[in-house]
């Protein structure tokens, strides 16, 4: 079985298509690679990549797409919806075919200590990788984004894995780590107010929100912690924000293991809280890449009784709306058909 691994860098940088070129280019000219996709959102001013190959070969391009960003975007200019700590904001490795999750957390910790030696620029290690348990989560991590990294890295608590503890304005920091196959997606809604996408997204996150009060103070329990309302889906993370460019609110999703919770499922969940709220589900979109099985399950949630795989995938397609915004070409998104 070929050695295959999957990087999704995320760089900070949806709008200048000359950088997102430069960035594309440096993976691209690394052999052993196949460089998948680059899907820019002007709103989010962030660029998610997609690329596949060879462990050694997948680091290679990962460090020197960093060190392109690194040379090309300057933090200190950047305004965007989402949340974002660096230039190269994340950097995840994750196990394909012929490697295990083990193995990945090698590659993120190869890759962090060379770019933190060889750019300087601070970094963290998060999911599988993560050295302490409350750096798992990459929300943790990235708590007062960019803007609140100067106070980070003076506290002690927040010491970088790798590179160094001293602000680099220009690029920010960076974090990298091991995953499982992660389904970005989000879910259109057909308003543009986001507070009701972000209710949404506190309802059916695993995290779910911090139970409060009449009067909007948190409720503590017996040891003075806060107490949490989990939400109604388990392996979700999810927060509202605005498309500016189709002027809709989104729930953006990530569905951290599809297994347990898949697309549809989400997207059933969230029609049933837009329904409460007075508002409704219009189309969703998966950015990046997903593995064919997460929507042949769609396709059999929704039309039970075939197994014609080519049906289910246009069933899935068509009930999840992932054409709304932009065509859904099923050759350029599933990762079956890239290998």
């Amino acid at each position: 079985m070929a050695k295959i691994v999957e990087c999704v860098p995320n760089f900070s940088e949806g709008r200048d298509i000359k950088i997102i070129n430069a960035i594309a280019g440096a993976i691209s000219s690394v052999h052993g690679v196949k460089f998948i996709s680059a899907e820019p959102d002007k709103d989010y001013n962030r660029t998610v990549v997609t690329f596949i190959g060879h462990p050694e070969a997948v680091v290679e391009a990962a460090f020197k797409s960093t060190k392109t960003a690194a040379e090309l975007i300057d933090m200190t200019l950047h305004k965007g919806e989402h949340p974002r700590l660096g230039a190269t904001d994340v950097v995840p490795f994750v196990p394909v075919s012929g490697v295990s999750m083990k193995d990945c957390v090698k590659l993120a910790q190869e890759f962090g200590r060379r770019v933190g030696e060889e750019l300087a620029i601070p970094i963290y290690l998060y999911e599988e990788a993560a050295t302490l348990p409350e750096r798992r989560n990459l929300s943790t991590i990235r708590k007062g984004e960019y803007e609140g990294l100067p106070a980070k890295l003076k506290d002690p608590t927040w010491k970088t894995d790798f590179g160094p503890t001293s602000f680099n304005a220009k690029s920010g920091a960076t974090v990298t780590g091991a995953r499982a196959f992660l389904i970005a997606y989000n879910v259109n809604l057909n308003t543009s107010d986001t507070k009701l996408a972000n209710e949404i997204a506190l309802r059916i996150r695993e995290s779910g929100r911090v139970k409060k009060d009449a009067e909007g103070h948190p409720i503590l329990d017996e040891k003075g912690q806060k107490v949490n309302i989990p939400g109604s889906l388990k392996a979700v993370k999810a927060m509202g924000v605005l498309l500016e460019a189709h002027q809709i609110a989104q729930v953006s999703i990530n569905l951290v293991d599809y297994k347990v919770t898949p697309p549809h499922i989400a997207f059933e969940e969230v029609q049933k809280q837009a329904a409460t709220l007075g508002i409704r589900v219009t189309g969703s979109e998966i950015v990046g890449l997903t593995p064919k099985e997460a929507l042949v399950m769609a396709g059999k949630f929704y039309e039970n009784g075939t197994s014609d795989e080519e049906k289910l995938l246009a069933v899935a397609i068509d009930r999840l709306g992932l054409s709304e915004l932009e065509q859904f070409d099923p050759h350029k998104k599933i990762i079956e058909y890239q290998l």
